[in-house]
């Protein structure tokens, strides 16, 4: 895999190639692609376009300032947790999946039945870092809790999605905060795999008509 600094340098170059020929194609999104990169907790460039009212899932990553470790204490991660409740409810979100690692968030989820998507992390951000700097007073955060943008990703087929439900869920493992995924409380994993309440509604077949088997989540 190629370094960060090289897809960087490359997708900065691509983008301001296209700027001056006035063309309008995501190009920096292109080079995420090609170049295989998985960490989707790099800083997002500016310029990244978003696709919204596509009527798809989205895969989104957001950061901890600086990436210090915020949501390292479980109780800051459980409050997380119901502040994704509560967002859920009031922007008619459907979460199909999400995990709370100490330093970023992954969330896949469809478009709001209320607002845009921007408007959902947004409000997100705001009341999950004020209840999160309450919970890390001693700390004395002062800074920020959350850096200002956001990864997002169009999910445009089946295969697509199945695959970032997968890389959510392997996360804490792949970070060795986990031995499995059922290990790790914050995600929605063990709603897919044993109908477990993980703090959020999730839209899964467990409450729909389909059921696939919930080996595909793992």
């Amino acid at each position: 895999m190629r370094s960060r600094r090289s897809v960087l340098v490359a997708a900065k170059w691509w983008s301001s190639s296209t700027a001056r020929v006035g063309r309008g194609w995501p190009i920096i999104a292109c080079f995420w692609q090609l170049w295989d990169c998985e960490d989707y907790t790099i800083s997002v460039p500016r310029g990244l376009f978003r696709f919204h009212h596509s009527r798809t899932a989205h895969f989104i990553t957001f950061t901890c300032y600086h990436r210090f470790p915020h949501l390292a204490e479980p109780a800051v991660r459980d409050l997380f947790v119901k502040a994704l409740e509560r967002t859920r409810t009031l922007y008619g979100v459907r979460v199909y999946g999400f995990v709370v690692m100490p330093e970023h968030v992954h969330l896949l989820i469809s478009e709001p039945d209320r607002a845009t998507i921007a408007n959902v992390i947004q409000s997100l951000k705001i009341s999950s870092s004020k209840r999160g700097k309450q919970t890390n007073g001693a700390q004395n955060l002062q800074g920020p809790f959350w850096q200002k943008r956001y990864y997002d990703r169009n999910e445009w087929n089946h295969k697509e999605f199945i695959e970032k439900l997968k890389y959510i869920h392997r996360n804490p493992v792949k970070r060795g905060l986990a031995a499995s995924p059922e290990d790790w409380k914050w995600s929605s994993f063990r709603h897919y795999a044993n109908g477990d309440d993980c703090g959020v509604e999730i839209e899964s077949w467990r409450n729909r008509k389909y059921s696939p088997s919930p080996d595909f989540a793992k």
